[in-house]
């Protein structure tokens, strides 16, 4: 497996690279946002790599814009890990297309086994989500979808409108809307959706889960469409009535 480890500090790279080596990866260094940018950019002449590890923090641009820039070239999966620990930086790399969020200092099993968790993913045909631009154009195969008050969730086309506004998801809060849509009401274990939306039951998931469903709640505009089940999990309630 071809890992790109993007980390400016020579230090954690190096031991980084290390534990990575001893596990079967072969991990290309880059010390900044261009170097990384250049390596797997296609329109660079970049190579293709399983997974890019991406910090923050760099030295001539934010990790963040990086990470935009790869997402709209690329299905490459892209795990942020940082010192930032703070919710808003999980959402903001999450809303951009990161697969996974990890918290410096981590644990290297912990970091390994989200590094698997993501390439088994890859490995099972999941591509990015469509943008909607992309989803607009042309005409679509009719599909008639799936209304929940004013929420409609296109599954063909992975679209998502409220009150005939659409909204641009993620893949992953897009999958994690369409299967509590499923059965309305009917509250889902965490360990259920960490197993079928990341098919993985790794625990540090949980917090990712969380995350993805405050976004949600935050883009629909419907904070009380999912439920949290205290202990349990979250279930989706049917709104009466449009929002604003």
């Amino acid at each position: 497996m071809r890992v790109l480890l993007v980390e400016d500090d020579d230090h954690v790279a190096a031991a980084l690279s290390a534990v990575l080596a001893r596990h079967g990866f072969t991990v290309v260094h880059a010390r900044s946002g261009a170097e990384a940018l250049e390596q797997v950019l296609p329109s660079e002449g970049g190579t293709s790599f399983d997974v890019v590890l991406l910090d923050l923090g760099l030295p001539d641009q934010d990790g963040f814009e990086v990470c935009g820039r790869i997402r709209r070239c690329t299905a490459v999966p892209v795990i942020m890990v940082t010192a930032r620990a703070d919710v808003r930086s999980r959402v903001h790399g999450l809303n951009l297309g990161a697969d996974d969020y990890v918290v410096k200092p981590y644990d290297t099993g912990e970091l390994l086994a989200r590094i698997h968790a993501v390439s088994r993913r890859t490995a099972h045909g999941e591509g990015p989500a469509p943008s909607l631009a992309a989803a607009g154009e042309g005409e679509r195969e009719a599909d008639p979808g799936l209304r929940l008050g004013p929420v409609l969730i296109e599954t063909a086309g992975r679209r998502v409108t409220v009150a005939g506004e659409a909204v641009a998801l993620t893949r992953k809060e897009f999958d994690l809307l369409a299967l509590l849509a499923q059965r309305p009401g009917v509250v889902y274990r965490r360990e259920q959706i960490i197993s079928e939306v990341w098919r993985t039951s790794w625990e540090g998931t949980g917090r990712t889960l969380e995350v993805h469903v405050a976004s949600l709640r935050s883009k629909l505009g419907l904070p009380a469409l999912i439920e949290t089940v205290r202990g349990v999990g979250y279930r989706l309630s049917v709104p009466d009535d449009p929002p604003r």
